[in-house]
């Protein structure tokens, strides 16, 4: 099995769009790329920890590839707004790709400039591609939302 770290915006809607890719194992919400330790919801909301809200995807790669992952990260939100995704402002709703090696950063790269040439979008691309640092799990009511919320807008 292999790791993921994808933030591209609320992490509910992140995470109901992987737990439903066929090699997907596992899902769970939470938070990185900050420097406060165990920070919690509250915490980085305020926009003062510097954490985004992440998904870790753990997944085979016998039956998806980390580049079809990341195809999917760039089709799920909209990568060209800076700190931002639909209502949701601030740093922690950033896109950003935190790679967990070589190959991961690798591919990142190469995916985002094909993606910045292809005329996909009208602007572009501000995704960070940046290496993996500590990751801390969100909250237990944050894990599975939309499982646990029928009524989700995520649903759709």
């Amino acid at each position: 099995m292999e790791e993921a770290i994808f933030g591209a915006g609320c992490f509910w809607g992140v995470e109901y769009k992987f737990s439903k890719v066929e090699g997907v194992v596992e899902t769970e919400v939470g938070y990185t790329g900050g420097s406060t330790e165990n920070p919690t919801y509250r915490d980085v909301c305020t926009n003062k920890t510097g954490h985004a809200e992440v998904v870790k995807v753990t997944f085979d790669p016998s039956v998806v590839s980390y580049e079809v992952l990341l195809e999917i990260f760039w089709d799920i939100h909209n990568p060209t707004t800076l700190n931002r995704q639909g209502w949701d402002i601030g740093t922690q709703y950033r896109s950003a790709v935190f790679y967990t090696n070589e190959e991961q950063r690798l591919s990142a790269i190469k995916l985002k400039e094909k993606l910045d040439t292809s005329g996909k979008y009208k602007k572009p691309i501000v995704t960070e591609i940046v290496p993996a640092v500590e990751y801390y799990k969100a909250e237990e009511y944050h894990q599975k939302y939309n499982e646990k919320n029928k009524k989700s807008v995520f649903s759709l």
